[in-house]
């Protein structure tokens, strides 16, 4: 397997290959983060690694204020996460190639990437102003039936989406849809409305068709139970909130 070392950006959610992500970056470990990539060459990939964290909450200040105004914030790359960060984290990720980086007057920084590849955090470093990681690239397997499970899995999606947006409101099921297995896995995890947990199943999944086989089942009893609620917004297909850290 290939090994690679990358600046590493925990988040409360889940990042999928081929799947958008757009960040508001305000923290200052990730602030020197994004100042880092950007002194590689525009013509090279300018990457980092999303983990999303285990308990789900982060509760890492570095501001003042944020959320009791007479605490003093805890700084450093690792804050709130413990002694031992790689604890905190899921240990399935995915790479993200930054494909702008957007400085504002204020520091901040407005970020749009895209996941590539699915990586398993083996060892993560934080001796530096930002957190580090070793990791190692997760091949992306067929599995068996993965033809037919896509196919059964985008049906399911359409009648999940007409659920989902109502009968009134224009469904995101008319849409076209990928065919190619791997990429509908992908899309269907980050357009159905799942916790964090669930979605992170779904990313380590150990290869395209038992990740298809999950989602058809999930599908089937979201489906069901949206039957007897009152109709939802649509969700986005292709891109994630805005998330900030």
């Amino acid at each position: 397997m290939t090994t690679a070392r990358l600046p590493l950006f925990p988040l409360n959610a889940v990042l999928f290959p081929g799947l958008v992500l757009p960040l508001n970056v305000f923290e200052e470990r990730y602030r020197a983060m994004m100042r880092e990539l950007l002194t590689i060459d525009e013509s090279q990939p300018r990457r980092f690694a999303v983990v999303s964290i285990r308990d789900g909450h982060e509760v890492a200040r570095t501001a003042p204020g944020m959320p009791d105004p007479t605490a003093l914030p805890e700084k450093g790359p690792a804050a709130g996460f413990g002694p031992d960060p790689a604890a905190a984290f899921h240990r399935v990720g995915c790479v993200a190639d930054a494909a702008s980086i957007r400085e504002r007057a204020d520091g901040s920084f407005e970020v749009l990437a895209t996941g590539t590849t699915r990586v398993r955090l083996l060892s993560v470093d934080a001796g530096g102003p930002f957190l580090t990681a070793e990791l190692e690239e997760l091949e992306e397997r067929r599995g068996e039936g993965a033809g037919a499970l896509a196919e059964g899995v985008l049906r399911a999606f359409r009648a999940y989406q007409k659920r989902l947006a109502g009968a009134r409101e224009r469904s995101l099921a008319a849409a076209e849809l990928p065919d190619e297995p791997s990429v509908v896995s992908y899309l269907v995890a980050a357009a159905a409305v799942l916790d964090t947990s669930a979605k992170q199943r779904l990313l380590e999944a150990p290869d395209t068709a038992a990740r298809l086989r999950e989602e058809l089942r999930m599908l089937r009893s979201e489906t069901a139970l949206l039957r007897h609620l009152p109709s939802l917004p649509a969700v986005d297909l292709t891109q994630a909130p805005t998330s900030p850290n």
